[in-house]
């Protein structure tokens, strides 16, 4: 399994401590592609890209579950991105890679239970990191998309295209995944 690793990145930090003499850095995002569009998320939650390879089927799951890795001893989940935003999966091609998250989505307040967990998801191709003015992010649109407005966090344009900027904390809920997951078998 090859491994590549964001190593152009200084390691996750809380915002508040990106300080500089100049001012607050830009947030930075992982942008990739799902068929024609192009995405980004939170490079914050990105711990690693690895190549995509053959994974373990886990009989009695949703579609949207392809599988599992073992990730340096543990059993990671990896979730088709594409199938979670109601699309058929795409073809697995030379670029097509697995992007290792670390999440909080089912954060519970009143029990200050953390719920961090660590996901894989599955993605045609990633393209590049870049960092993005808070003051260039637009809402989400009220209409018009193809995704629940609870996983878009805004809207970017980037070389004349739109970019959707994703909230992976819901997209990857446990507790929403388990759900679908017994009303599929039933």
């Amino acid at each position: 399994m090859t491994s590549l690793t964001l190593q152009t990145l200084a390691p996750p930090v809380a915002l508040a401590d990106k300080e500089t003499a100049q001012g607050t850095e830009p947030p930075q995002y992982l942008t990739f592609h799902l068929g024609e569009e192009m995405f980004a998320m939170s490079i914050l939650a990105v711990r690693e890209i690895i190549e995509y390879h053959a994974l373990t089927t886990v009989p009695l799951v949703p579609a949207l579950i392809r599988g599992v890795i073992n990730l340096r001893g543990s059993v990671v989940p990896v979730i088709d991105l594409a199938v979670r935003f109601g699309r058929s999966a795409g073809a697995v091609s030379k670029r097509t890679c697995i992007v290792m998250v670390e999440t909080n989505p089912d954060h519970d307040e009143a029990t200050q239970s953390t719920g961090a967990q660590k996901m894989g998801i599955v993605v045609d191709a990633v393209s590049e990191v870049l960092e993005i003015a808070p003051d260039a992010i637009e809402p989400p649109p009220e209409f018009g998309t193809h995704l629940r407005p609870d996983f878009i966090k805004g809207m970017v344009k980037i070389n004349q295209h739109f970019v959707v900027l994703l909230d992976i904390d819901p997209i990857l809920s446990l507790q929403e995944i388990a759900v679908r997951s017994a009303l599929e078998l039933e």
